[in-house]
């Protein structure tokens, strides 16, 4: 009973506090634009990222390696630039002319343009074992041998054996895939393309492609560069195009951007249509949007001072509470029109509105609040940030209305205006209400089928960890970056392995080359490269065999070799001749690949991902991060790779790992608070019920949809079990009360419902609309929720509380309070 007289006592402040801004609306309104204005003050610089790195906590072992890779070593990726359009001699043209113009930019460190092959090849036998450089020697002599008997008229064979051979495949193989190899890459000198007529420049920037800023100004240096260009000497149709990871980050960024405005747009559209078709007066509209407003710009206010920056989710969060806040409104205003109607006074209805829906509101809000808190337990950025701006806002929405929408009401009821009020006794939900007495248990057998068969799909739902099916990757720099991958034979971004000294490099490239071949086929690594591993061992030992095999290939006469023999012969004979070689002697564009921001090189080791793994697969990525982590260096150590490929495993395993204790953290605060707030744990558990079997049925809905969770609309879980639970408590609470009729207070209630989940829902169905991916999935996933339980809460629910009282009255018991007893 103690718990019940302090909501009471709650109830009657709120309704007090909402007649004094209805007497003095003129000082409650100046307190609203004071708090707006300081609002839009905070919320001025606001700023949109969406780079992986800052969605994760800076403690995380992958956050800190990253950033000591961007310290050291810049950042990664390139600004790629491609011409197209030309024949290829043109092209190489093009790549000659562009190259040297395009390194003297002051934002470029170098421009790679060709492969290395000339110096890798002339240097091949110094990349082969010792053992094996002297079976080669071996060979070689004994077909020398041979071949000099075959010459020699007076030498008889005794038997028809074959000759020695000479093929040094199984030889070559061992060393298939080494990093001199596939940086010295296959096809053309140049990185192109005949048949896409394209060629590939990669322009090296000074600085990282998470600082958005420096991406754009790079990026508009390079296009300056090539619009200043006479371009026509490459032909008729020849044209360049601007891509690479500082590319694509403009562009991802100016779709979520365009998606932001839309979406914002689109929500406030839709919100001013239904809300002009629910209340059919232009004046009552208003009372419900300007509440709703200054909620947005305080707690917008609260994210600049808090953050300085929104991310991909908490920028969508303005169309989202504003769905949610109108829902206030209009439970709000609906009542108040229906109190003015029944002859109250205004000060009276707004007391009295505020008292009892306005404290239903009030329990809404902070259910949905608590249910947002539950993501901030996230050490996901994006899902904490979301959690707790989501809460402030739910409870500065509420606060906005008390404040704000009495002195509206006062305002207005001083020059004689009073709402349009919605007749219960007619329309559909009043149709609905007379319906539903008489076939309340068919319907509660059927929406129960229903729902028990949804729930029974839920084991085949699953979990995509496909990051590529939540970006936008039909953009023209996204579909580009990919051809020019095609054309390198291997990602433009590996991942880092950052190391001290020479002996750590060749461990690290030791260890992951063990590991590679351990795993065989199943190996996720392409291939390893590090400065100190291209420059190979025991070369004095090796130009001494060297030197042995070209002097005796020089005595041979090529022209009295048999055709397949001369060519291979002739082969070694050149690869004999090349020089033991230093780092300093290597080509310059790779070294460049492994050069610090200081110059130095040295210390940094590339793992390429390989084995059909895109590091933009979420699961192979996880595959291919096992694999490059958690090196143990002889001195007791560990090194790990670094990269944004690894933030996104990192990511995934953190959502998929958190995913249930979210949820279940979710339905605990829910039921905790609204336990506290209506004094009764069954009245608790009653108000829920529609809100879990939505949440359960929308599992299996997704599974017969062949619809899939993902690491971004996970989220719709426990925001849905928030922002759909106040439909119970509206329609609990009014049918609790004494005396009250099932068909008027359904016809109201449930118009204020639906109108409610509908404006909750609008924020959502704005993300559907985007064009990015993965804020499509959260849309969809959401209206599917709201769907699923407005046909709950509208017809499953009100026939179970019908059920249960008429089993309670057959049974002889009291009947006073069906709905809340139930």
């Amino acid at each position: 009973m103690g718990e019940k007289r302090w909501s009471e006592r709650f109830e009657g402040a709120m309704g007090q506090l909402a007649a004094r801004s209805h007497r003095r609306p003129v000082q409650a309104l100046v307190v609203a634009v004071v708090l707006t204005l300081l609002g839009a003050y905070f919320a001025r610089n606001l700023t949109l990222s969406a780079d992986f790195v800052g969605l994760l906590p800076k403690a995380f072992p992958s956050v800190q390696d990253i950033e000591k890779l961007r310290k050291r070593f810049g950042g990664q990726g390139n600004v790629v630039v491609v011409g197209m359009g030309a024949e290829p001699e043109a092209l190489k043209r093009f790549a000659d002319d562009m190259a040297p113009k395009l390194a003297m930019l002051s934002e470029i460190r170098y421009v790679n343009f060709q492969r290395p092959r000339a110096f890798f090849d002339e240097h091949s036998l110094y990349y082969v074992d010792l053992e094996d450089l002297k079976t080669i020697q071996g060979r070689i002599d004994a077909r020398i041998t041979w071949e000099k008997e075959q010459a020699n008229p007076l030498f008889v064979r005794l038997d028809e054996s074959a000759p020695p051979s000479v093929d040094f495949s199984d030889i070559e193989q061992k060393y298939t895939g080494r990093a001199n190899q596939r940086l010295s890459g296959q096809g053309d000198l140049y990185y192109l393309d005949p048949a896409e007529g394209m060629v590939v420049l990669m322009a090296k920037p000074r600085g990282s492609a998470a600082d958005l800023s420096y991406s754009k100004k790079v990026v508009t240096q390079v296009e300056d560069f090539l619009a200043q260009q006479d371009l026509s000497k490459y032909g008729p149709g020849f044209k360049t195009a601007v891509t690479g990871t500082f590319k694509k980050k403009i562009d991802q960024q100016r779709v979520i951007v365009g998606d932001l405005a839309r979406a914002s747009t689109l929500a406030m559209v839709l919100l001013l249509v239904y809300l002009a078709f629910h209340f059919r007066s232009a004046l009552s509209v208003g009372f419900t949007m300007l509440p709703v407003v200054a909620g947005l710009g305080w707690t917008y206010g609260f994210v600049g001072l808090a953050y300085g920056q929104v991310n991909l989710l908490t920028g969508f969060l303005a169309a989202v509470l504003g769905g949610l806040g109108v829902e206030h409104g209009i439970h709000l205003l609906g009542r108040y029109g229906t109190l003015r109607s029944e002859g109250m006074n205004s000060e009276a209805a707004v007391h009295e509105s505020f008292r009892h829906t306005g404290f239903s509101a009030l329990i809404a809000a902070l259910v949905a609040a608590l249910t947002f808190l539950s993501l901030a337990m996230s050490e996901f950025r994006a899902f904490r940030e979301f959690g707790i701006i989501a809460a402030v806002g739910m409870l500065v929405s509420i606060f906005s209305y008390l404040l704000i929408l009495p002195a509206l009401l006062g305002l207005a009821s001083r020059f004689g205006w009073s709402p349009r009020v919605h007749q219960s006794s007619s329309g559909p939900m009043a149709l609905l209400g007379r319906w539903l007495p008489r076939s309340y248990r068919g319907v509660a057998v059927g929406v129960g089928v229903a729902v028990v068969a949804l729930i029974s799909q839920s084991y085949r739902i699953s979990f995509n960890y496909d990051s590529r099916t939540l970006e936008d990757y039909k953009q023209a720099s996204a579909v580009l970056d990919q051809k020019v991958n095609d054309i390198l034979g291997y990602s433009q971004t590996p991942v880092v392995v950052l190391t001290d000294s020479r002996e750590m490099e060749r461990e690290v490239v030791r260890q992951l080359e063990a590991r590679k071949t351990a795993r065989g086929k199943d190996s996720t690594i392409d291939f390893v490269g590090a400065l100190e591993d291209l420059v190979p061992r025991q070369q004095t030992e090796k130009k001494a065999v060297l030197e042995a095999i070209h002097a005796k290939l020089g005595k041979l006469d090529p022209e009295r070799l048999p055709e397949d023999t001369r060519a291979v012969l002739t082969r070694a004979l050149n690869m004999s001749k090349a020089q033991p070689f230093t780092q300093e002697d290597l080509p310059t564009s790779v070294r460049h690949q492994f050069e610090s921001l200081d110059g130095s090189t040295g210390g940094v080791v590339l793992v390429y991902a390989g084995g059909g793994v895109s590091l933009s697969d979420g699961e192979g990525t996880r595959r291919f991060s096992k694999e490059v982590r958690g090196l143990q260096m002889p001195d007791g150590s560990q090194v790990s790779a670094a990269g944004e490929a690894l933030i996104l495993a990192d990511i995934l395993d953190m959502v998929s790992r958190e995913g249930p204790r979210i949820l279940a953290a979710a339905v605990l605060s829910v039921l905790g608070a609204m336990w506290l707030t209506l004094g009764r744990l069954r009245t608790a558990l009653i108000c829920m019920v529609p809100t879990l079997l939505s949440v359960a049925g929308l599992v299996g809905l997704m599974a017969l949809l062949d619809l899939q969770f993902n690491y971004l609309n996970i989220m719709v879980l426990p925001v849905l079990v928030g922002t759909t639970v106040d439909a119970g408590v509206h329609l609990v609470q009014r049918l609790g009360e004494p005396g009250a009729d099932f068909i008027s207070v359904y016809a109201e209630t449930g118009r204020a419902i639906t109108g409610g989940l509908l404006t909750s829902a609008i924020g959502f169905v704005a993300l559907v609309l985007a064009k990015h991916p993965g804020l499509n999935s959260i849309g969809d996933l959401a209206n599917l929720g709201f769907g699923l339980n407005l046909i709950i809460v509208l017809l499953g629910f009100p026939a179970l509380l019908l059920l249960v009282e008429r089993w309670r009255r057959k049974h002889g018991a009291a009947s006073d309070e069906p709905a809340q007893e139930a």
